[in-house]
């Protein structure tokens, strides 16, 4: 037997941690020990209902893991191994990792890399690796850190906390938008030159502004895409990789085809294993440890309900690790 974070709907919606076993385990090649996993936006808009990410029932959520792997039938994977798992619709359309056990196909997974332990790599998780390839994005147009200051929207979740890290780390100058002014010095901590309020982006805005970036990371969608978008210099870029305001894009294609900017979309979902593998082995080398224990809470299985709530009010900054022994 073994705890999991169970979502059903008998009609009605449900979230609960229960023990199960191994048949309650879907069918695939390698079968896992769960020591950690971690909270994300898109878990926390499963467990709270408040979105349709579920797409078979039941569900056990939770779309990171990092463990080791118990058995196994994939010639690619053995018994001890070290793993971890990102996406590919696990705790969506095939049982997740919010859970003590878990059994996932041997072609999701990637070797959990050495430098990192299960829970530092559920400290960074989806959200983490998603700013990393959203970085990696920025640097393929051709960005350099003495281009001009990078914006980060969303700053204090947890794309936008390990971007400001990972982006000051790397000798950008950072300026980060948030809401939550009694943040501004953890987003200074970890590496923001300015903070300027969400408000200044989050409202309808003219097509074309004043030239501010040279290029952003974008969590947040919406009416904060377009202004981001709208104030990035001549032939900047912006990586868009989320959709905290929305998904809709009410804008214009003025700074597209007047300023030549670049709108990079970044998914981590579906992102092929070599590029997963080129993402943490860049996390690696370039996210400053004590950077990520200051954005980390730690918290165990049974918290993870409530977690999901504050998360979606607001009221969580950084990462949330989850210990599923805890």
């Amino acid at each position: 037997m073994f705890k999991a974070l169970i979502l059903e709907k008998n009609p009605e919606f449900s979230a609960a941690v229960r023990e199960v076993d191994d048949s309650f385990l879907p069918e695939a090649d390698v079968t896992v020990d769960i020591e950690y996993s971690t909270l994300n936006y898109k878990d926390a808009l499963a467990i709270t209902n408040r979105s349709p990410v579920v797409r078979s029932w039941p569900m056990v959520a939770g779309i990171d893991g990092a463990g080791t792997v118990s058995a196994s039938s994939s010639p690619d994977w053995k018994p001890g191994d070290k793993f971890v798992l990102n996406g590919f619709g696990v705790g969506e359309a095939h049982k997740g990792c919010l859970a003590q056990r878990a059994r996932l196909k041997s072609q999701w997974l990637i070797r959990r890399p050495e430098r990192f332990s299960a829970r530092q790599a559920m400290a960074i998780g989806t959200a983490g690796y998603t700013a990393m390839l959203c970085v990696m994005a920025l640097e393929r147009h051709g960005l350099k850190p003495g281009d001009g200051d990078v914006l980060v929207t969303g700053a204090t979740g947890g794309v936008g906390s390990t971007a400001v890290a990972l982006l000051s780390r790397l000798g950008y100058s950072v300026t980060a938008s948030t809401g939550k002014a009694s943040e501004a010095q953890y987003l200074q901590s970890l590496g923001a030159k300015a903070i300027i309020d969400r408000a200044e982006l989050s409202a309808p805005g003219k097509p074309m502004q004043k030239e501010r970036w040279a290029a952003v990371v974008d969590a947040v969608g919406s009416h904060t895409l377009v202004n981001a978008c709208a104030q990035t210099r001549y032939g900047g870029a912006v990586a868009a990789c989320g959709l905290a305001q929305g998904m809709d894009l009410p804008g214009s294609v003025a700074p597209f085809i007047l300023r030549g900017v670049a709108l990079l979309g970044v998914d981590s979902v579906m992102a092929p294993l070599a590029l997963r593998g080129q993402a943490w082995a860049r996390l690696a080398q370039d996210l400053d440890a004590a950077k990520l224990d200051a954005m980390t809470t730690d918290i165990g299985l049974g918290d993870v309900i409530a977690a999901a709530g504050r998360l979606m009010d607001g009221q969580v900054r950084g990462r949330i690790v989850v210990n599923t022994s805890a």
